[in-house]
């Protein structure tokens, strides 16, 4: 039925637990995956002149070490897909949200599912916080698997 799933990771500990599941599931269905890492999207900037030039210096630090980051989620998280045999892509991008460039990584691919943890946040925090999740299931017009 799947035959492209979207695998959004962030390393943490629900991430790579749905990581673990997504391997079975995308075997099973003969799908192939994307892993993918939303960076964040530092290049907003309201300074100009020298504060301008300094903090552009920052930024651009700041995102080959996100970059760096990125590339070592991913790394890890391409390691049982390998072990098992599943075709598995790696993508990572800036965006300034994260649920859009989760939607747009989705779209880009071409993906037919998107599988995707929930961080399990209730109460206040989820209020306050928002869900990353609750805002895919939200706006994405691709069907969203939560796993939790």
């Amino acid at each position: 039925m799947f035959k492209h799933i979207l695998v959004p990771t962030d390393g943490s500990e629900f991430s790579e637990s749905t990581v673990r599941r997504v391997v079975s599931f995308a075997k099973e269905a003969g799908a192939e995956v994307t892993l993918f890492y939303a960076r964040p999207d530092l290049t907003v900037t309201g300074y100009y002149g020298e504060a301008g030039l300094a903090l552009s210096k920052a930024v651009e630090e700041n995102e080959a070490h996100a970059k760096e980051y990125a590339d070592k989620i991913l790394a890890q998280a391409e390691i049982p897909f390998k072990e098992a045999g599943v075709k598995c892509n790696k993508l990572s991008f800036a965006s300034l949200l994260v649920y859009e460039g989760i939607i747009d990584a989705a779209t880009r691919c071409g993906c037919d599912l998107i599988f995707m943890a929930s961080h399990g946040r209730s109460g206040i925090k989820a209020l306050l916080l928002g869900s990353e999740t609750q805002k895919v299931l939200t706006h994405s017009k691709i069907p969203v698997l939560v796993y939790r």
